[in-house]
């Protein structure tokens, strides 16, 4: 009888120090990841979005948490998943937010945006703009470099004034939509090509590089940009585009559960300017490799 007790109380001390044991370790996990839930990372769908997308994840990763990656999303919807819990926080650009989002006057100076959209999402949508990145992937006009040289074109203000003598490669778009060239008219003046023909954005780099045209719209962070013996990027010297400056977008309750979040992104964010998020794309879409391995890569190098 005396044997049976004595064993009895043995299996109930292990019991209870295996579960002890079992508590403090799922103890330990929950501490490290916050609430323990799973952060749900989107991103838009093409490379530079996909690239810092991931480096959130990453980043997430590396302090403890779980990371859903819901990539690839349409443009056009991603606020939507935000605001309706598909996904938790995404790379969102200033200036979208405050003309495609909000719907707001067209503002360039780069903190007044962010302050307004920053409001503007806490008040209407319970969203956070954690901070933003020097990285503007903003509107832009590129000329190759031999005849940006040979005339002296380094600015739209130069461009201008020697708009006659350029063969301009359109989208078409960009020739009719108000913040296109019907609002750098506004401000530096006509711009009177010598021809302009309309090609597929996809084109126009090639259509450069070919000679077949010596201007065309660009988004200043492509990675063909970092060609400069072939391109050159032109400065919006009278300031007319808006910035579109990289910025994490977090709903506010995961944020409040999970406050570390901040700290972790916004290291993230302070690294990527314009140069180096270009540089980034150009391994992506000029170098052909996969944005997961530039990401954890670039990760490396700052953490």
């Amino acid at each position: 009888m005396k044997k049976r007790m004595n064993k009895n109380l043995f299996i109930l001390v292990v019991t209870a120090l295996v579960l002890t044991l079992t508590l403090t370790a799922c103890g330990e996990k929950s501490s490290k990841i916050g609430s323990g839930t799973t952060v749900r990372v989107g991103t838009k769908d093409f490379t530079e979005n996909l690239i810092v997308g991931e480096l959130y994840a990453i980043a997430l990763e590396d302090a403890g948490y779980e990371v859903e990656r819901v990539a690839n999303i349409a443009g056009s919807v991603i606020h939507t998943s935000l605001v309706n819990d598909e996904i938790d926080l995404y790379p969102e650009y200033t200036g979208t937010g405050l003309l495609s989002v909000l719907k707001m006057d067209m503002i360039t100076d780069p903190e007044e945006v962010y302050e307004t959209v920053k409001e503007e999402y806490g008040k209407q949508f319970k969203v956070t703009w954690l901070n933003y990145s020097e990285a503007n992937d903003g509107a832009g006009l590129v000329i190759r470099t031999e005849v940006s040289k040979n005339l002296g074109i380094t600015t739209i203000s130069d461009l201008q004034k020697h708009a006659a003598e350029l063969r301009f490669a359109s989208q078409g778009e960009v020739d009719q939509r108000e913040d296109g060239i019907p609002a750098l008219e506004k401000v530096y003046g006509k711009l009177n090509w010598k021809s302009s023909k309309i090609y597929d954005n996809s084109l126009k780099y090639e259509v450069l590089r070919n000679n077949e045209a010596d201007v065309a719209p660009a988004y200043t962070t492509e990675g063909q940009l970092v060609n400069t013996d072939e391109f050159t990027l032109l400065e919006d010297d009278k300031q007319v585009w808006p910035p579109y400056n990289l910025a994490p977008v977090i709903r506010d309750n995961v944020l409040q559960a999970n406050p570390k979040i901040a700290d972790i992104i916004n290291k993230v964010s302070a690294a990527l300017d314009t140069k180096t998020i270009t540089a980034l794309n150009a391994k992506v879409d000029v170098d052909k490799e996969e944005y997961e391995d530039i990401a954890n890569e670039f990760y490396e190098s700052i953490k």
